[in-house]
């Protein structure tokens, strides 16, 4: 999957967006610890893909303020990207155990 990370970056802001809607960019990227620029790159991609919609705060003193709320279809793609990276992790999960075992016995444990 070439553009894993892409799709990894999108899924956890498509999570913390779910949980918290009214989170800043700025808040964003301190939570996932990646540059303001990469966070609103990411969102950009997310408004166009139309997986996220933005409101404006209307009663809020900030009027800059947004709440990103998931579409629909973001709802879907949380989804279904959530049961890829479960797939996938699983996957690197028993190659790793694998791994271990075959440490183990090559250093005579048990």
């Amino acid at each position: 999957m070439p553009d894993l990370p892409r799709k990894e970056s999108h899924l956890k802001v498509l999570r913390l967006l779910e949980a918290n809607p009214g989170v800043s960019q700025r808040e964003l990227a301190h939570d996932l610890g990646i540059s303001l620029g990469k966070t609103n790159y990411c969102i950009r991609a997310l408004l166009s893909e139309g997986l996220i919609k933005m409101q404006n705060f209307r009663n809020s003193d900030n009027k800059a303020a947004y709440a990103y709320l998931l579409t629909p279809e973001g709802i879907v793609a949380k989804a279904d990207l959530t049961r890829r990276f479960l797939a996938q992790k699983l996957q690197e999960y028993e190659a790793l155990r694998r791994e271990i075992d075959h440490l183990r016995e090559e250093a005579g444990d048990s």
